[in-house]
Protein backbone atom coordinates (compact mmCIF):
# COMPACT_ATOMS: atom_id res chain seq x y z
CA UNK A 1 0.00 0.00 0.00
CA UNK A 2 1.76 3.20 -1.22
CA UNK A 3 1.33 5.97 1.74
CA UNK A 4 0.32 9.37 0.03
CA UNK A 5 0.57 12.94 1.60
CA UNK A 6 -1.91 15.55 1.74
CA UNK A 7 -1.79 17.96 -1.08
CA UNK A 8 -1.24 20.66 0.73
CA UNK A 9 2.06 18.95 1.66
CA UNK A 10 2.92 17.57 -1.25
CA UNK A 11 3.37 21.30 -3.01
CA UNK A 12 5.08 22.61 0.30
CA UNK A 13 8.02 20.00 -0.08
CA UNK A 14 7.59 20.15 -4.20
CA UNK A 15 8.22 24.32 -3.16
CA UNK A 16 11.02 23.34 -0.66
CA UNK A 17 12.72 20.57 -2.92
CA UNK A 18 12.95 22.96 -5.84
CA UNK A 19 14.19 26.39 -3.87
CA UNK A 20 16.62 24.37 -2.08
CA UNK A 21 18.09 22.22 -5.03
CA UNK A 22 18.74 25.98 -6.59
CA UNK A 23 19.62 27.64 -3.67
CA UNK A 24 22.23 24.61 -3.32
CA UNK A 25 23.37 24.73 -7.40
CA UNK A 26 23.94 28.41 -7.06
CA UNK A 27 25.91 28.41 -3.96
CA UNK A 28 28.74 26.10 -5.48
CA UNK A 29 28.56 27.75 -8.85
CA UNK A 30 29.33 30.55 -7.17
CA UNK A 31 32.13 29.34 -5.47
CA UNK A 32 33.45 27.68 -8.21
CA UNK A 33 32.90 31.07 -10.86
CA UNK A 34 35.06 32.83 -7.63
CA UNK A 35 37.84 30.43 -8.26
CA UNK A 36 40.68 28.50 -6.75
CA UNK A 37 42.30 29.51 -3.79
CA UNK A 38 42.61 28.88 0.11
CA UNK A 39 39.10 27.94 1.71
CA UNK A 40 39.67 31.60 3.72
CA UNK A 41 39.61 33.67 0.39
CA UNK A 42 36.64 32.09 -1.37
CA UNK A 43 33.91 34.29 -2.17
CA UNK A 44 31.39 32.57 1.02
CA UNK A 45 29.66 35.69 1.85
CA UNK A 46 28.69 36.33 -2.34
CA UNK A 47 28.06 32.65 -2.41
CA UNK A 48 25.46 32.89 0.81
CA UNK A 49 23.88 35.84 -0.60
CA UNK A 50 23.23 34.43 -3.71
CA UNK A 51 21.77 31.06 -2.29
CA UNK A 52 19.18 32.70 -0.45
CA UNK A 53 18.49 35.24 -4.01
CA UNK A 54 18.04 32.02 -5.96
CA UNK A 55 15.92 30.31 -2.83
CA UNK A 56 13.71 33.01 -3.33
CA UNK A 57 13.80 33.26 -7.04
CA UNK A 58 12.66 30.23 -7.19
CA UNK A 59 9.82 30.05 -4.65
CA UNK A 60 8.26 32.95 -7.09
CA UNK A 61 8.65 31.27 -10.33
CA UNK A 62 7.98 27.88 -8.98
CA UNK A 63 4.81 29.88 -7.60
CA UNK A 64 4.11 31.44 -11.03
CA UNK A 65 4.56 27.74 -12.75
CA UNK A 66 1.68 26.55 -9.79
CA UNK A 67 -0.52 30.01 -10.43
CA UNK A 68 -0.68 29.17 -14.77
CA UNK A 69 -1.20 25.27 -13.62
CA UNK A 70 2.09 24.26 -15.67
CA UNK A 71 3.23 21.90 -13.59
CA UNK A 72 2.22 18.33 -14.71
CA UNK A 73 4.16 18.21 -17.22
CA UNK A 74 6.36 15.20 -18.74
CA UNK A 75 9.85 13.94 -18.00
CA UNK A 76 11.90 16.72 -20.70
CA UNK A 77 9.69 19.78 -20.46
CA UNK A 78 9.55 19.64 -16.70
CA UNK A 79 13.51 19.74 -16.91
CA UNK A 80 13.43 22.18 -19.56
CA UNK A 81 11.48 24.45 -17.08
CA UNK A 82 13.81 23.90 -14.25
CA UNK A 83 16.74 24.81 -16.36
CA UNK A 84 15.08 27.73 -17.51
CA UNK A 85 13.95 28.53 -13.91
CA UNK A 86 17.44 27.68 -12.40
CA UNK A 87 19.33 30.38 -14.94
CA UNK A 88 17.00 32.72 -14.29
CA UNK A 89 16.68 33.22 -10.61
CA UNK A 90 20.92 32.82 -10.62
CA UNK A 91 21.18 35.67 -12.96
CA UNK A 92 18.61 37.13 -10.95
CA UNK A 93 20.37 36.51 -7.78
CA UNK A 94 23.80 37.37 -8.93
CA UNK A 95 22.12 41.02 -9.46
CA UNK A 96 20.61 41.76 -6.83
CA UNK A 97 23.81 39.98 -4.86
CA UNK A 98 25.84 43.21 -6.62
CA UNK A 99 23.82 46.02 -5.71
CA UNK A 100 22.70 45.76 -9.58
CA UNK A 101 24.39 49.06 -11.78
CA UNK A 102 23.97 47.94 -15.37
CA UNK A 103 27.24 49.90 -16.32
CA UNK A 104 29.71 48.36 -13.57
CA UNK A 105 27.78 45.28 -13.21
CA UNK A 106 30.61 41.86 -14.26
CA UNK A 107 27.86 40.28 -16.56
CA UNK A 108 30.56 37.79 -17.49
CA UNK A 109 31.12 36.35 -14.10
CA UNK A 110 27.17 36.41 -13.45
CA UNK A 111 26.51 34.61 -16.85
CA UNK A 112 29.54 32.11 -15.82
CA UNK A 113 27.49 31.22 -12.48
CA UNK A 114 24.15 31.30 -14.32
CA UNK A 115 25.66 28.46 -16.88
CA UNK A 116 27.28 26.51 -13.64
CA UNK A 117 23.81 26.19 -11.91
CA UNK A 118 22.17 25.51 -15.01
CA UNK A 119 24.26 23.00 -15.62
CA UNK A 120 24.16 21.34 -11.83
CA UNK A 121 20.72 21.50 -12.21
CA UNK A 122 20.67 19.51 -15.53
CA UNK A 123 22.74 16.88 -14.03
CA UNK A 124 20.50 16.64 -11.04
CA UNK A 125 17.20 16.00 -12.97
CA UNK A 126 18.74 13.17 -14.87
CA UNK A 127 20.34 12.03 -11.86
CA UNK A 128 16.92 12.21 -10.00
CA UNK A 129 15.13 10.66 -13.08
CA UNK A 130 14.03 7.16 -12.78
CA UNK A 131 15.43 4.38 -14.48
CA UNK A 132 14.45 3.69 -18.60
CA UNK A 133 12.04 1.37 -19.25
CA UNK A 134 12.94 -1.51 -21.15
CA UNK A 135 12.41 0.04 -24.65
CA UNK A 136 14.54 3.29 -23.87
CA UNK A 137 11.86 5.72 -23.31
CA UNK A 138 11.52 8.09 -20.55
CA UNK A 139 8.90 6.01 -18.15
CA UNK A 140 5.42 8.21 -18.44
CA UNK A 141 5.64 8.65 -14.71
CA UNK A 142 9.33 9.85 -14.76
CA UNK A 143 10.27 13.43 -12.92
CA UNK A 144 13.62 15.35 -12.78
CA UNK A 145 12.15 15.78 -8.95
CA UNK A 146 14.10 14.33 -5.70
CA UNK A 147 10.69 13.88 -4.04
CA UNK A 148 8.92 10.35 -3.99
CA UNK A 149 7.36 9.58 -6.75
CA UNK A 150 3.86 9.68 -5.34
CA UNK A 151 4.53 12.82 -3.25
CA UNK A 152 5.67 14.64 -7.09
CA UNK A 153 2.74 12.99 -8.45
CA UNK A 154 0.00 14.33 -5.69
CA UNK A 155 2.24 18.03 -5.82
CA UNK A 156 1.79 18.35 -9.45
CA UNK A 157 -1.34 16.50 -10.98
CA UNK A 158 -4.07 18.56 -11.45
CA UNK A 159 -7.22 15.77 -11.37
CA UNK A 160 -9.58 16.14 -8.16
CA UNK A 161 -8.84 13.71 -5.44
CA UNK A 162 -10.17 10.64 -5.37
CA UNK A 163 -13.21 10.28 -3.19
CA UNK A 164 -13.05 8.75 0.02
CA UNK A 165 -14.64 5.73 1.11
CA UNK A 166 -17.40 7.55 3.13
CA UNK A 167 -18.49 9.62 -0.24
CA UNK A 168 -18.94 6.48 -1.72
CA UNK A 169 -21.23 4.98 0.40
CA UNK A 170 -24.73 4.72 -0.18
CA UNK A 171 -27.45 7.10 1.23
CA UNK A 172 -28.76 5.93 5.10
CA UNK A 173 -31.41 3.54 4.69
CA UNK A 174 -30.17 2.60 0.65
CA UNK A 175 -29.11 -0.79 0.12
CA UNK A 176 -25.78 -0.98 -2.02
CA UNK A 177 -26.42 -2.21 -5.59
CA UNK A 178 -25.69 -5.72 -6.37
CA UNK A 179 -26.40 -6.66 -2.48
CA UNK A 180 -29.52 -9.27 -1.64
CA UNK A 181 -32.91 -7.58 -1.22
Amino acid sequence: MAMTVPKWRAVLLDFVERAGWSAGQVFFATLLAGGAGPVGELPWRLSLTCAFGAFVSSLALTAVQYATRLTDLAFWPDLVARLVKTFLGSLSATMLAGAFDVFTFDWGAAFNVAFLATVASFGKGLLAREPAAANGQVPAAASPSTLPTGTYREAVDHAPAPPTIAETDPPDGQKPMGSPA
